[in-house]
């Protein structure tokens, strides 16, 4: 099973038929693994801050679809979604979470901050649009070294209003850079509606006074994220620069662990899990096309248990870091 367990990183942003099934396979898996932190983390075996991807699984597997050999992905805190997507061993990003020597940064970076570069995933970044000058950096090495790589840095509707964000948009478009923001627009920055923090809510025109094109998309849609995505790394790897890719999505948790998200109302949320969740509108795409039946579906659903299963049975298992690894990976 453990050979199984990296995600399957269905190709062809197309969306086309035979790629739908490793969708559902995939976003099911990232669905499957953090209801799973969820429970370790009230149980007391995830320490610190945790924030959950769910509802927002579509974005994560569709624009991993269009990423490429030697691309990068960077992100935010919200990131255990786009490990998996990007193929990294959920038993090491569950050993991670709980603190664990197997874990992908040997347990010390948690469930913000971790890193796999054989992957081309550079982290987790817990301060908040950090990630966006640290991504729009990874472009500029992919321009200078002529590599013809994209960097896909990922950032929420919050970020959105940081002052580096801009500052990069400027750099991004003025040295034309192979880079794509992902704007993952949840609805709600921490506690706060879109509506009362921003004062322009299409965040995919943030972009407009640098002459970044972008465009708003159906983040709860993987074969829409998917197609966008394409067009959008299309553009950035031509050397025509950075593209803004503006995901509506919602997410069903609170901000983190430890929000109880009072400032939206259960029928709000509810609505959305009936008429808009990413995973059941794929299945009901798969059904319409005659794609899958109900034997298939439960075969993928028991084998997204039995990996999430065995990454938390590796997580308990697996020994806490020896004291000295405080001392390594530290830099003055």
């Amino acid at each position: 099973m453990a050979g199984k367990a990296a995600s399957t990183k269905a190709q062809g942003a197309e969306g086309g038929d035979t790629n739908l099934l490793a969708f559902y396979r995939d976003m099911l898996l990232i669905r499957r693994f953090e209801e799973r932190a969820g429970q370790l983390y009230g149980m007391g075996l995830i320490g610190g801050f945790c924030h959950l991807y769910i509802g927002q699984e579509a974005i994560a597997v569709g624009v991993e679809s269009a990423r490429a050999a030697g691309d990068q992905i960077i992100t935010a805190y919200r990131d255990h979604g786009h490990m998996l997507a990007a193929g990294m061993d959920p038993r090491a990003v569950m050993a991670e979470l709980t603190g664990r020597a197997g874990g992908t940064s040997r347990g010390k970076g948690g469930s913000m901050h971790m890193f796999s570069p054989e992957k081309g995933f550079y982290g987790g970044h817990g301060i908040v649009g950090a990630q966006v000058s640290l991504g729009t950096g990874l472009a500029l090495a992919n321009r200078n070294l002529g590599n013809n790589a994209v960097a896909f840095c990922y950032f929420g509707d919050g970020a959105a209003n940081q002052g580096q964000v801009y500052e990069s948009f400027n750099m991004a478009e003025l040295w034309r850079l192979p880079i794509v923001y992902v704007i993952e627009n949840n609805q709600y920055a921490m506690g706060t509606s879109i509506e009362r923090s921003s004062a322009e809510t299409h965040l995919y025109k943030r972009g407009a006074s640098f002459l970044i094109p972008g465009e708003e998309v159906d983040g709860m849609d993987v074969e829409i994220v998917a197609a966008a995505t394409k067009k959008a790394a299309a553009h950035a790897r031509s050397g025509k620069g950075p593209y803004i890719l503006e995901m509506k999505t919602y997410r069903y948790r609170g901000h983190s662990m430890s929000d109880p998200a009072k400032y939206r109302t259960r029928e709000e949320v509810d609505e959305v899990r009936k008429t808009r969740d990413p995973i059941d509108h794929l299945v009901e795409h798969l059904e319409a096309r005659k794609l899958t039946n109900d034997d298939q579906l439960k075969a993928i659903d028991a084998e997204v248990k039995a990996i999430v299963a065995e990454a938390v049975e590796f997580a308990r298992s697996s020994p806490e870091p020896d004291p000295r690894e405080l001392y390594t990976d530290v830099y003055g």
